[in-house]
Parts: C-alpha cells; structure tokens; sequence
C-alpha cells in the first residue's frame, strides 16, 4: 500500500510539470485500475508530510476520479460497496482539516457525490455535519459550513419539484435549528473577538459561509424556522449590512476583504427576500433600502468594493420593481439625486479602468462587453436605471437628458481634459435609448421612442469613428461601441456609410479599438434582415476581403508565442464571419486563408489555452473547406493533411473532435467515387479503441467513419475491419450517451455491405438491439431502432426487406416480431417528426404492403395495420427537403468548452436521404402500388377489398387511380 501511495503521489507532482503531465495523467489512469485507488488519493491529500502543491493535486484529481467514476448513467455506484462507504466516511472530516484551496476541490467532489447520493442514500450526512459544529472553533465551523454550501446550492438554479421539496425539508429538519443557533453564535464571537484581527477574520468569513447557506436554504420556499425567526435574522443581517471594522479592511485598494464579500452575500438574500417573499419581508425592508441608499453614496471608488456596490444595486432594482416602492422615485428631485449620487458615481471613468484599458486590454474588452458575466458597477448601475426607466419613461429620459447636455456641453467647452464627461454623456445616453433585451445576434432591437439613436450618433459620435489622429481612444471605442450596440437600427444605406470608417480602425495600433472594430464588424456581417439575408453579402465584403484577411491575420499572429496568439478570440470569430458571408467567394482568397489558418493551428497546438479561439479558428476552417473544397479538393485535402496528422500524432486531445469532423467534411465535399488512398490511410487509426474512449471524440469520430464506409465498404469487408466497426457499434450502443451514434455506424454499414456480409452479423445485431429494447429504453433509442427498421425494410432491392428482419428476428426468438412490430415500430413511426425519416417510413411501409410474403400470407391482420399506418402518415405528408445554405450559430457562449465534443457549425453533415429519387411521396405510393399490383396479377387489389374497411380502402385507391 505504501509502495503504491508513493508511486501516486510521484504521479501526482509528475502532472505539474508540462514536461511530463501527459506521460503521468497517461499513467494515473493505469493505476485508476487498482482497488482503493481514490482511498490512496485521500491519503495523499490528507498526509501533511506531502509537498503542498502534490495534496493539491491529489485532490483535483480524485475530484475527477469522482466525476467519471461515481454512478453510472442508471445511477447504480461503479466502485464496490465497500469504497464508496469508505469515502463518505472519511471526506467530510478530511474537508474539515486541510487547507481552503484544497476544501475547494473536495468541496466539489462532495457535490459531485450529493448529486447521485443525497439523501436517500447518504441520509446520514446532515446529521454528520451537524455533530462537527461547534459554538466558537471557527476553523472547524468554516469546513463543515463549506460541504453544507457545497451540496444546499446545488438547489439554487433547480425548477421545484416534490423531490426536491422533499430534499430541502430533510435537510431543514435536521439542520435548521443548529443554524439558528450557530448564526447567533457566531455573532457573539465577532463582538467577543472584535480586536483580536485573526480570529475576528475567521468568525466573519463564517458568518459569510452563514449568509450563503441561508440564501440556499431560501432560495426554493420560505423555510418555517426562517419565518418564524424573520424579525431577528433580519436584524442580525442588517446589523453586519452596516457594521464596519477597521481591522477588517484590505491594504490593497483592488483585494476584496471579508466584510465585502459578507456584505455582499447580505445584499444576495435580501434581494432574494424582497423579489420572493416580499409578502413576509416587505415590511421589514425599509431600514435595508435606507441602508444600502447610504452605503451607495457614501462608499469609495475603489475596485475591492465593485462587487458590493453591483449587489446593492441589484437590491435597488430590485425595489425599483415592486410598484409600492418605485413610487418613492417617481419624483424629479428623486431621481435627481439618484443620478447624481448613485448612477453617475458609478458609470463614470476610474482610473482602475483606464488602467486596465491600457495594461490589460484582453480582460478590459471582456469584462465591458455586453453578456459578459463579470460584476461591473457600470452593468448594475445601468440594470438600476433600465429598471427605473421603465417605469417612468419620459421622467427619467428629461432628468438624465439634462446630465447628457451638460456633460457634453463641459465637453465642448475643453476637449482635451474633459474627454470622460463625453465617455459618461455616451455611455448614460445609451443607457437610455435601449429597451429590452441586449440580443447577442441583433443588439438593442427596441428603442426609447423619446430619443433618436441615429441623430445622435451623427451628431456627436460619427466624428470620433471617423477622425484618424488626435481623438481619445477610449472615445474611439466609445463610438465603435455605440454602433455595435445598436447595429439593428441602422438600414443598409446608413450602415453602408459607416462599415467603411468602421472597418478602418481595424488598422488602429491600439488593442481595444482594434478589437472593438473586429467585434462590430463581426456582428454587422452577422446581421440578416427579416428575410434571413445577410443585409451585407459577399459581393459587398468580396472587394474588401483580401485585405481584411491579410490585417486581421496579421493581428492574430504578431503575439508569436502560442498563449499570445490565440489569446484575442474576438479577433478569429471575424476572420470566421468574414469566410462564413464570402461563401463560395471565398474561392480567390482560399491560398491566403490556408496559409495563416495552418500555421496558426501549428503554433496553438503546442499548447491549447483559449477554448473559444480555436472553436473559431476550427470554424474557419470548416467554412473554407465548405466553400472552397469542392471546387479544389486535393489542394485542401494536401495543404491540411500534415497540421492535422500533427494534431493526432503529438495527441492534442483538445483539437482532435474538430479534426475528425473536418477529415469528415473534406471527405464529403468529394461525395462520388471510391475512397482515395488519401482516406483510406485514416481508416486504421479510426478504428483505434485508445481513442473511442474519449467521449468527446465519439460524435466525430462516428461523422467521419459513417463518410468511410459507404465509399470504402467493399475494401473494409476485404481487410476484416468490419469486426472492428461493429465491436465499436456495441460499445457505443451499451451507453444511453453514445447510442445514437452507434446507430450512425450501424445504418451505414447495413446500407453499404452486400446482403451475403450482412447476413453473417445480424443475428448478433437484432439480439443486442432486443436487449436493449428490453431495458428501458429511451425515446430516442426507439425512434432510430424504428428508423433502423424501415431502412432494412426499404432496401428490399439490395436482398434486404421486412421478411429478411422478420426471419432473423423469429430466429433469436419464434414469435418476437409480432409484439415488435405492433407495439414499437407501428406507434414509433408515427412519431417520427424529420421528413427524411417518415419518407423512408412511406417507402418501408408500402414495399412491405407489395412486397412482403410474411404480411401477404402469415401476419394478414398486420398487412390492415401497415396499410392504416401508411395512410395515416401521408394525411400529413413529407415535404422535400431544400438545401439550406444557412450556417446556423449557437450563441457561442452557452456553449461547454474544454476536452469535449463541440460541433462545427460549418461543417455540419447533411441529412441522409436514403430515397432522393421518391420526391412527392403520395405520388410515388399511388404509382408503386399500382404497379406491383399489374405485376402481381391483381393480388394487390385483392388484399385492399378484402381486408380494408371502406374508408381506408377508398383513401388507398384513390392513390392507385
């Protein structure tokens, strides 16, 4: 065991060196294997002899260990019974003990185990919590306070639910009254303490921990306890809303101290209360309004009180939205001294932000950009004042007008010292002039209709976008935002005045104006009218495209190191954007592209940092091969080869999705023909096990192989691979994550593989398929088992069809298909919603109609039903599917970034039709029927007298007419 621990721990402190991090991690998941593996790892991070850095480690990944190792997807525990109590017994006291970084990552992991365990089957664990409380050991209170918080938040973003209710009500039963106790416990050890800095610190920062579990004990229903006790809880939160401590204070005018953040998680409940419970907590709030009104105006610019000022102002708006208190500001002389004491103390200019403007440009644009998640006193105080705005529109648009006038008013007056009041007199104004959401595609779509945005740009904007030398470029931006911000109000002639002076500030030497005008360029070529046209096409960016490529290129690569290169992501979503709207445009420009496109995804690879970098970076490339691949194949497919086998040979894990789904999408731009050797060369690392088991390669990986087989499917028989592939279809079909991909692999091999291969495999594949039909299967699994049903039923031409399923399935099991067939495929296929799949369904059912002996003599009544099921699909049939050239965007943001599976947009695989030529399909049933019934002597028409009821029978022939 010693032995053992030691390798780990040397492992362990392995992974912090980039040197050897992947031999190690490689390593760790060799010894993941062992029994009491994640024991060992506890035991590392609780040696206190262990370096500090090695414990830390320990902890994250046995934080991991847990996540992909606890449950399985039925939530059934993976390791033995034995280990899992082992665990649970031996984490809680462990994350009493180690250090706040540590607590952290096995604060986590106790999350991670409460979402499958808690409580039903960790029932005990309040009870442990509560036992390790005490009335004034704040260390230890603070550890057990950090698992309670770590598992009652998970509640906060959760819909209600019984279960849920029941869940909070357990824990209230058994821990709200120590928490009572504990909040008045530690009040009095902060007054004991009060001049003793380093335990005064400690009770604070449990008081703090106190304050967060009493919003998430809150955050789903009113508790009773709280109810009961609202008088006083409400006067002990107050009482540290205004307490102060002069020992309590940071050096640092930018470190947040523990009042702060105390503070500010009073703000967060008090702001829940008022927005949740304001029948139980209205009458309480006035001494909070009048409290957190003075904190506002008397409270320093500093950055270390940002995030308290932004939840006090939450709080405010808060109260803005309640009608009985938004009176109290329905006042001009109120709102005067709102604005002047509160919003414009709070949107002006610090020096903390010009500095970030010019030291930290990358993080500057990210915190000021709209959507951003950062905590900004600007953001709130404009949230404080929408709120206000839209409750009494033309009052606050005259109070803060007058302040725009005499702002740029002191503007004019002295231009070179007074360029903040212009920054405030913009930013209030619009502030102001939008309404409603912020859309990440479209900006402000409504408007104050007491303000002209457009007038305004012209008449005190413009000149800032426009003027080369000599303006701020703080001001710059200013104006660059202002467009970007209400890009949807300008029409195509106005835009097309201001795109080019727009455009030339990408050549600006400064950062954030750089990168500003990058974003809006973005975001105007992002723009569609109602139509869903690009309102400018690529005949308006063709003749501006070569330069804007060569400049943004060059921005993108000046930075040399790969953290510098790839860390402006804004900068490679317009490079994307710009080939996304070129379209085949793109065809003159593609040597340019690939030349940076590649040398960048050489440069990045050394090290993959900015997750939203390369999934831009990616989509560029996937739009060039989009558009430009089937025009000039080899060239994409030569140029491309070599970063790509980099990415795969030097294990980039981070790039290798995207380079499947791109060796995918160039493969398909070549869509006739047999496989070249270029593809056929992929075919054996495709196939490696090592990489199916990275989830996040599986969606990929199946895209590019479900390409191979169709066009490779004779050579794949002929090598024995085809083993291979299915022991990859079982694998993936055995998870409820991959089985859909599973599926993929399957229809292409059935599709593709002549009937004599098929033949030998599909006893084995329908038993896995029954298995699984058998085990709770999800709704999904049973539309493509159903979509995969009609695919063999259609394909009766290949020696395929309903009666080659039905004798293999009675074959497992004699008798199996009746009940299949009626109580799976017949309901499910009603339920297919894409017209390809109940197209393919048409086909099935009406070649099994014509074609099937089984139906024609053995399932007569299963011949009605099918005819009643075909009739009933083409009520509503199946309409042609038209090619989309529409590359539909995610918002970028939402989606999860990291070793993982991220779909290219521009490389998405087109829908299989597996029946192009069948275009209207009631026409094509009529005239099928028809025909099989005059090849079949009448037979046909037989079975429609003798076993429809009238109805049906006269629907049915009127197709055949």
């Amino acid at each position: 065991m010693a032995s053992n621990m030691d390798t780990i721990a040397q492992l362990l402190q392995a992974t912090l060196d980039p040197r050897q991090h992947k031999q190690a991690e490689t390593a760790l998941k060799e010894q993941e294997k062992h029994p009491g593996y994640s024991l060992t790892l506890l035991n590392i991070v609780a040696s206190e002899t262990a370096p500090a850095n090695t414990r830390l480690s320990g902890a994250l990944v046995f934080k991991n260990f847990i996540k992909f190792n606890w449950v399985d997807e039925e939530g059934k525990h993976l390791l033995p019974e034995s280990e899992v109590v082992a665990i649970k017994t031996e984490l809680i006291g462990l994350m009493v003990s180690v250090p706040a970084s540590i607590q952290t990552q096995l604060g986590e992991a106790i999350s991670l185990i409460a979402d499958s365990d808690f409580w039903t089957r960790w029932d005990t664990l309040v009870d442990d919590l509560v036992s390790r409380l005490t009335p004034d050991n704040a260390k230890a209170n603070a550890g057990v306070l950090e698992v309670a918080h770590s598992i009652f938040k998970r509640w906060r973003p959760l819909f209600a639910s019984d279960e849920l209710y029941t869940e909070v009500n357990h824990v209230l039963g058994h821990f709200g009254q120590p928490f009572v106790q504990l909040l008045a416990s530690t009040d009095q050890q902060i007054q004991i303490n009060q001049n003793n800095k380093e335990v005064l610190k400690q009770h604070v920062e449990v008081m703090n921990l106190l304050v967060k579990i009493f919003y998430d004990l809150s955050c789903q229903d009113l508790p009773p306890i709280f109810e009961d006790n609202l008088g006083d809880v409400t006067s002990l939160l107050h009482k540290y809303l205004t307490y102060e401590n002069p020992l309590l204070a940071t050096d640092d005018d930018s470190e947040s101290g523990p009042l702060e953040y105390l503070k500010s998680g009073i703000c967060e409940v008090i702001t829940l209360y008022l927005q949740k419970y304001e029948d139980a907590f209205g009458d309480l709030c006035q001494q909070f309004i009048t409290s957190t009104w003075t904190l506002l105006t008397t409270i320093g610019p500093e950055t270390k009180y940002d995030i308290l000022v932004s939840k006090a102002l939450h709080f405010l708006t808060a109260v803005a939205s309640i009608p009985k208190h938004a009176e109290n500001f329905n006042n001009e002389n109120v709102l005067g001294e709102v604005v002047e004491k509160v919003i414009l103390p709070n949107v002006s200019l610090r020096e903390s932000d010009i500095e970030q403007f010019e030291d930290e440009p990358i993080e500057y644009i990210r915190r000021d950009l709209e959507g951003s998640d950062a905590e900004t006193r600007r953001r709130a105080a404009t949230d404080f004042l929408q709120k206000l705005l839209e409750k009494f529109e033309s009052l606050v648009t005259s109070v803060v007008g007058r302040y725009i006038t005499l702002f740029l008013g002191n503007f004019a007056k002295n231009p070179s010292n007074e360029w903040k009041s212009k920054d405030t007199a913009v930013y209030l104004y619009a502030a102001i002039a939008a309404k409603g959401t912020v859309t990440a595609s479209h900006g402000v779509k409504s408007t104050n209709p007491q303000v002209n945005v457009v007038d305004f740009f012209q008449q005190n904007i413009a000149n800032d976008l426009i003027t080369e030398t000599g303006v701020e470029p703080i001001l710059k931006v200013d104006a660059i935002k202002y467009l970007y911000t209400f890009r949807s109000q300008l029409t195509k002639a106005q835009w097309s005045s201001a795109f080019p002076p727009l455009v030339k500030n990408l050549a600006s030497s400064n950062y954030v104006v750089y990168t500003y005008a990058a974003i809006a360029v973005e975001r105007v070529l992002f723009l569609t009218d109602d139509s869903s046209q690009h309102i400018f096409g690529k005949e308006d960016v063709a003749p501006l495209a070569k330069d804007l490529l060569e400049y943004l290129f060059q921005l993108v690569e000046k930075g040399g190191a790969p953290e510098k290169v790839q860390e402006n992501e804004f900068l490679m979503r317009c490079i994307m954007r710009i080939l996304i709207v070129l379209k085949d445009g793109v065809v003159p420009f593609t040597d340019i592209a690939l030349k940076h496109l590649i040398k960048i995804t050489n440069i990045i690879g050394a090290n993959p940092s900015n997750p939203r970098f390369y999934y831009y970076h990616f989509e560029a490339i996937g739009a060039l091969i989009r558009y430009a691949a089937p025009l000039q194949p080899e060239k994409l497919e030569q140029e491309l080869y070599s970063p790509f086998a980099g990415i795969l040979q030097n294990d980039v894990q981070e790039f290798m999705p995207y380079v499947f789904q791109l060796f995918a999408a160039l493969l398909e731009a070549r869509p006739d023909g047999p496989l070249s050797d270029y593809y056929k060369a992929l075919i054996i690392p495709v196939l490696t096990p090592a990489l199916w088991e990275s989830r996040g390669n599986v969606p990929a990986l199946a895209r590019l192989l479900t390409s191979i087989i169709p066009r490779s499917a004779a050579d794949i028989v002929a090598n024995s691979q085809l083993e291979q592939i299915l022991g990859i279809f079982q694998n993936l079909m055995a998870s409820k994550k991959t089985e859909l991909q599973s599926f993929d692999i399957l229809e292409a091999v059935i599709a593709s593989c002549d009937v004599a291969v098929v033949k030998n495999y599909f006893p084995t594949i329908l038993t896995l398929l029954f298995t699984r039909l058998n085990s709770n299967p999800t709704e999904k699994f049973k539309q493509r088992f159903v979509r995969f049903y009609h695919l063999v039923s259609s394909l009766d031409q290949s020696g395929l069809g309903a009666d080659f399923f039905i004798q293999f399935s009675n074959q497992i099991q004699d008798g199996v298909f009746t009940p299949i067939y009626l109580t799976i495929i017949l309901p499910t296929t009603q339920q297919l919603a894409r017209p390809l799949e109940r197209k393919l369904a048409v086909v099935s059912l009406t070649k099994t109609l014509t074609d099937s002996q089984a139906f024609a003599v053995k399932y007569q009544k299963g011949w009605t039903f099918t005819c009643e099921n075909l009739l009933k699909l083409l009520e509503n049939p199946p309409m042609p599917v038209v090619a989309d050239d529409v590359i539909a965007e995610a918002d970028v943001d939402d989606l999860s970034f990291g070793v993982g599976f991220t779909q290219l947009n521009t490389s998405k695989k087109a829908p299989r039709d597996d029946w192009p030529q069948v275009t209207d399909v009631k026409s094509w049933v009529g005239s099928y029927l028809k025909a099989a019934d005059e090849r079949q002597g009448g037979k046909i028409g037989q079975f429609v007298d003798a076993r429809l009821s009238p109805g049906a029978k006269s629907i049915l022939l009127s197709y055949m007419s």
